[in-house]
């Protein structure tokens, strides 16, 4: 067997299993925490053609879980810094990298492609709303990322329905929202710990910050790719 990226990722999914892969087409969207570390396992992995979408620049307070987050990096677009980072690891990827905020007045735009699969790892309500909305009507199977901020307990996420979530603030909030469009189902990562309360209250002026660490967005978002490759291969565990 001829040595590259993907050897030892064929021994349990078989040449088939990365040919489709290869072929595969995932729209991500928010590249942060959750995102970023989504599109990493996606592409590492074998999956060949990804579209990545975040409005945001680097912060300094995102170096804390973020694989976009580093000093080098900071100011820089998080699209353009991911983008760099997965053709680092597969410079045979087709990649297109979109600076902008999902709602209404884009998702044409970025839905100007054939997708197998949407990754939301979206924070804002709305557009997650829009998003999920947006799927269904185009027939893209989509997994959602509920909140990870506050909790500190990564073997606490699952994977589960929208209507068979509880604990989690965000996805209570989700819930009503979709229930109020009747839409029953969505396929859905989230935590039952419950939120742990913050040390200090500090605002971006619109909301109360929630506390984050590097363990548990990556874990989400790893647990999104794995579910998507799944579901791409038609893997039941």
């Amino acid at each position: 067997m001829e040595n590259k990226f993907t050897t030892r990722t064929a021994l349990i999914l078989g040449e088939d299993g990365i040919k489709k892969l290869q072929n595969s087409h995932v729209l991500v969207i928010g590249v942060g925490g959750v995102g970023s570390f989504c599109a990493e396992a996606l592409v590492r992995a074998g999956v060949g053609n990804i579209t990545i979408v975040d409005y945001a620049k680097v912060e300094v307070t995102d170096i804390n879980r973020q694989l976009p987050g580093l000093i080098s990096t900071l100011g820089k677009d998080k699209v353009e810094v991911v983008k760099e980072r997965l053709l680092d690891i597969n410079n045979n990827l087709n990649i297109n990298a979109i600076k902008a905020t999902f709602n209404h007045e884009t998702s044409d735009e970025i839905f100007n492609n054939k997708y197998d699969y949407v990754a939301d790892a979206i924070d804002m309500v709305s557009s997650k709303i829009h998003l999920v909305q947006e799927c269904i009507k185009r027939n893209i199977p989509i997994i959602s990322s509920m909140g990870m901020g506050n909790k500190l307990d990564p073997t606490k996420i699952e994977v589960s329905d929208i209507s068979k979530t509880h604990t989690c603030p965000l996805a209570k909030v989700i819930r009503k929202e979709l229930r109020d469009r009747n839409i029953e189902h969505l396929k859905v990562v989230f935590s039952t710990e419950h939120p742990l309360e913050v040390k200090e209250k500090i605002t971006n002026g619109h909301r109360i910050l929630p506390g984050s660490i590097s363990f548990m967005s990556s874990s989400g978002g790893l647990t999104i790719a794995a579910e998507i490759v799944k579901d791409i291969l038609n893997i039941n565990l």
